[in-house]
């Protein structure tokens, strides 16, 4: 697995919590985040890396984006 680096539009909610809204791949492919669960410090266990974790809904699947310092990065295969 490796650190994945991905462009996110994001936005703060009135109470000033950072939200990302979607997310663009490597590829180029823009994904849309459904649902955002929680976020919370973290560290990734795959591919090293900590700092805020969010848990997210994308096409139905679960997936991890997180903000390290001030870049997004995901796990990739």
């Amino acid at each position: 697995m490796r650190k994945v680096y991905v462009d996110v539009m994001s936005s703060f909610t009135k109470d000033g919590a950072l939200l990302p809204l979607y997310f663009v791949w490597e590829d180029g492919t823009k994904y849309d985040i459904d649902k955002v669960f929680d976020f919370r410090k973290a560290a990734s266990q795959k591919v090293g890396g900590q700092g805020i974790r969010y848990r997210c809904r994308v096409m139905n699947k679960e997936v991890y984006l997180f903000l390290e310092g001030n870049k997004w990065f995901m796990e990739g295969k």
